[in-house]
Formats: C-alpha cells, sequence, structure tokens
C-alpha cells in the first residue's frame, strides 16, 4: 500500500489524534472524525482489533477518506484482562478520573505481585469503507497499576500506569518520551513500516 497524504482518524479524543500526529510526523495529515461527524459508531466487536475494524470503516465512509482507528486499553492481569474494550467507559462513560477510581477500588488490597497490566494498542487502516485488506497492527506496552494516582501528563489510566524500565508513572513521561515506549507507537512503528514511511 502506497503512503497517503492525508487519512482521518476515528477518534474524537484529541490526545490520541496529537499523539498520532506526533508519530506519524509531516509525512501525513491527520484528520480528526470530528471534522465529519459528531457521532461514535456503537463498538459492538468483543476484542480491540474487532472495534478497531469497525471504527476505521465507519470513519472512511463518512469521511470519504483512508481511515485509521485506534482501538485501546487496559488490560490487568488480576481482573481477567479488564477493564480491556470498555477501559474508555469503565465507570459508565463519567470520565478518566472516575476510570480511575473505580480500578482503585477494584483493585484495593491487590499486593504489588498481582498488579501486573498491559496497555494494548490494535491499529487498522482501511483505504476505504469496504477494503477487504485492512492493515492491522497491535502494541503492548507491560507495566504495574499503582496504589495511587502519580503525574500530570498523558490521559487515561496514565496516572496508574507504571514504567518499570522507566521507575515512573506514564503519566510522568514526557510526551516526546511516551511516543517511543507506549503501546501506541509500537503499533504505530509497525504499521509504519507496512506503509513504507518508516
Amino acid at each position: 500500500m502506497m503512503p497517503f497524504k492525508e487519512l482521518v482518524l476515528a477518534s474524537h479524543n484529541a490526545g490520541k489524534l496529537k499523539e498520532l500526529q506526533a508519530m506519524l510526523g509531516d509525512s501525513v495529515r491527520v484528520r480528526s472524525i470530528a471534522e465529519f461527524s459528531t457521532i461514535e459508531p456503537e463498538e459492538t466487536g468483543l476484542s480491540f482489533i474487532e472495534n478497531a475494524i469497525l471504527k476505521a470503516r465507519n470513519a472512511a465512509r463518512l469521511s470519504g477518506l483512508p481511515a485509521l482507528a485506534d482501538d485501546s486499553g487496559l488490560a490487568v492481569d488480576a481482573l481477567g484482562g479488564a477493564p480491556g474494550i470498555y477501559s474508555a467507559r469503565y465507570a459508565d462513560g463519567q470520565g478518566d478520573a472516575a476510570n480511575n477510581a473505580k480500578l482503585l477500588h477494584v483493585l484495593q488490597g491487590v499486593p504489588d505481585a498481582e498488579r501486573d497490566a498491559q496497555f494494548v494498542c490494535a491499529l487498522a487502516l482501511v483505504r476505504h469503507a469496504d477494503d477487504p485488506l485492512p492493515i492491522i497492527c497491535e502494541g503492548l506496552w507491560h507495566g504495574r497499576i499503582l496504589h495511587a494516582p502519580r503525574g500530570e501528563h498523558g490521559f487515561g489510566y496514565d496516572p496508574l500506569f507504571w514504567v518499570p524500565e522507566c521507575d515512573c508513572s506514564s503519566a510522568e513521561l514526557p510526551a516526546a518520551e511516551k511516543n517511543q515506549l507506549s503501546h501506541r507507537a509500537r503499533a504505530m512503528s509497525l504499521l509504519k513500516q507496512r506503509l513504507g514511511i518508516a
């Protein structure tokens, strides 16, 4: 597949848009689906990959552009992989602070040795809405869930996600460093290789 001059990101999340544009650099202009629609598609898939494909096809249909969708979340080992695909709406859509509070409550009393987790990212790229051969790339970022939030950067569960190799939380990492280490960075690196823009 040849690189695109522009594509649409199937997300209204400004944090994701900023991160992905930074990772892609000047090679591709990333536009938000918010330019074309304010309605999010229902995520009916049972996996990150299924939901990423569903969102990419919807964005391509609405925009007429090649579309990139990111479905990502947090999978906590002690919770059998939860919150998983429900990460963004773990606390019934009340936002990041509520999601973090619920996760801390559910993990109350769980010792450090049993708080392993990974951020998961599935990227799906379609050339058009009915593309029979979407490009799928996955990235995992292993860490541990803290007992209290730390750091002011990032979004989502970043303040609770301890990054052992950096000896800090994801929310304590500068954006440039996070953009080299994260689950999204790992998936994006694979995608750039596939597109020949690495």
